[in-house]
């Protein structure tokens, strides 16, 4: 995506997911897919939407496919409702594990909504704790919503979702629109690991990716709003001089001033 940018993770063109190289296997990473989202949305809000269950499945399996992946690795909220789920969110989980491990093993790094799921699925399911971890030596992934466990600073490139970063883009005529947004720039150590606890040797710091949201109904942060606040407690200090990137790879530069 970026010029020079590590080839151990690269994104999808045109979807929100990326390829990773972690040694002996290569992996189809996502994030905040969201599961159920329209079964919590009418509870939340009153808001009844067309379920896209299938439509969340099938590209998934079809990413895998595309991709050659060996693994799919999501980077946290699998499921949308933080409680245990059931009813319908419970059913599209269930065919969309059993969908996606008949064709390749699955990870879960635990999101903040995802403490009921990995719970209830934990045969089917590698999972990976709230801190995060690395994966094939190179790969450090963790959702976000907490504190990282400081070994990620070990990694060439660290992987996160939580913030569904998004920009607000302006035509010439003052209309505006959303669009769902990578972004990608060196980590600060420092800023990463809570109190500036074990920075690592600081010779070499990864990269950091936030990724889009999987699922285009979650909503986001603005990246270029003033006002907005980010999610992650390390953000935006962590990516100091980070680059927003849209979902076919136009890179719009600093996400501070698209």
């Amino acid at each position: 995506m970026a010029p020079g940018a590590s080839p151990v993770v690269e994104p999808v063109v045109g979807e929100p997911a990326a390829a990773a190289d972690l040694g002996g296997e290569r992996a189809l990473l996502v994030a905040d897919v969201h599961a159920g989202i329209e079964v919590g949305l009418r509870y939340e809000r009153g808001v009844e939407l067309d379920a896209r269950a299938d439509e969340r499945r099938e590209r998934l399996c079809a990413l895998i496919a595309e991709t050659d992946a060996d693994r799919l690795v999501v980077l946290g909220d699998l499921a949308h409702r933080i409680a245990a789920p059931d009813g319908d969110e419970r059913d599209e989980l269930v065919e969309l594990i059993r969908a996606v491990t008949d064709r390749v093993p699955m990870t879960l790094v635990e999101g903040n909504h995802d403490g009921g799921v990995a719970e209830a699925f934990a045969d089917d399911l590698d999972v990976i704790g709230a801190g995060g971890g690395v994966l094939g030596g190179t790969v450090g992934v963790l959702h976000g919503h907490t504190w990282p466990d400081p070994g990620l600073l070990d990694a060439d490139v660290v992987c996160m979702g939580h913030e569904h970063p998004q920009v607000r883009l302006e035509d010439s005529v003052g209309g505006s629109r959303a669009e769902r947004a990578w972004l990608r720039g060196e980590l600060d150590p420092g800023a990463f690991v809570e109190d500036g606890g074990n920075e690592g040797d600081g010779s070499d710091p990864p990269e950091l990716v936030v990724f889009p949201a999987f699922n285009e109904r979650s909503g986001g942060t603005w990246v270029n709003v003033d006002g907005q606040s980010f999610l992650a407690p390390f953000l935006p200090d962590a990516l100091p001089a980070g680059d927003a990137y849209l979902l076919d790879g136009t890179r719009l530069g600093d996400f501070r001033r698209v």
